[in-house]
């Protein structure tokens, strides 16, 4: 299920809508790197490409973490 959810990055409130999963592996990987979600988020948001969403952007970082993991593997 996509859920809308609100978070402040670089001192201003913007929406993002993911699914339950992605935001659920986000959370775990800002754990893993010892963030607080918003900082994450925040860092993905610098480092897209500006032709890419913000959603879409933390879904592509979401998947990259854990293909990375499983080539380590």
């Amino acid at each position: 299920m996509i859920v809308k959810r609100s978070v402040a990055i670089s001192g201003h409130a913007t929406s993002i809508s993911v699914e339950d999963r992605f935001w659920d592996e986000l959370r775990r990987i800002a754990g893993r790197r010892d963030l607080p979600i918003a900082a994450m988020i925040a860092d993905i948001d610098a480092a897209r490409d500006p032709a890419t969403n913000l959603s879409s952007a933390i879904r592509l970082f979401v998947l990259d973490d854990a293909l990375a993991h499983r080539a380590g593997d």
